[in-house]
C-alpha cells in the first residue's frame, strides 16, 4: 500500500513544481539604468507602522476591590509562600554513566625534544 501512494506521490509532486516553474513570469527586456528617460516601476511606500493600535486605556478600577482580590488570594504572604516552594526536580533522561575506564598510561612530555 506504501509503495502504491509513493508511485502516485512522485509524478504529481514533478507536475506540481513544473506547472509552478512555467507560472513564474518571463523576464522582459530590461530597461536600461543609464538611460534616464527609461521606464520603470514606481516606487511603493509602505509604513512599518501600517497595523499599529494604539493603547487603549483601561477603566481604573476600585483600589478597595483590589484589596480584596488581594486579600481573598492570600495577600502578600501567599505569593511569598510560592516563591519558598523548592523547585520541582528536573526529570533526568540523560543515558546512565559508563564505567570509568582503566586510566591511560600517561604520555611521554617533552622527552623527544632536544635543546642544542
Amino acid at each position: 500500500m506504501k509503495i502504491v501512494v509513493f508511485r502516485w506521490l512522485v509524478p504529481a509532486f514533478l507536475i506540481a513544481v513544473s506547472s509552478a516553474t512555467l507560472a513564474q513570469a518571463v523576464p522582459g527586456k530590461r530597461a536600461d539604468p543609464l538611460d534616464p528617460s527609461a521606464p520603470v516601476a514606481p516606487l511603493v511606500y509602505q509604513s512599518t507602522l501600517t497595523g499599529y493600535q494604539r493603547h487603549a486605556e483601561q477603566p481604573v478600577g476600585s483600589w478597595r476591590e483590589a484589596n480584596e482580590t488581594v486579600n481573598r488570594v492570600g495577600g502578600w504572604r501567599a505569593y511569598a509562600r510560592e516563591a519558598r516552594q523548592p523547585d520541582a526536580p528536573a526529570t533526568n533522561n540523560a543515558p546512565p554513566k559508563p564505567a570509568t575506564p582503566a586510566p591511560a598510561s600517561a604520555p611521554a612530555g617533552h622527552g623527544g625534544h632536544k635543546m642544542n
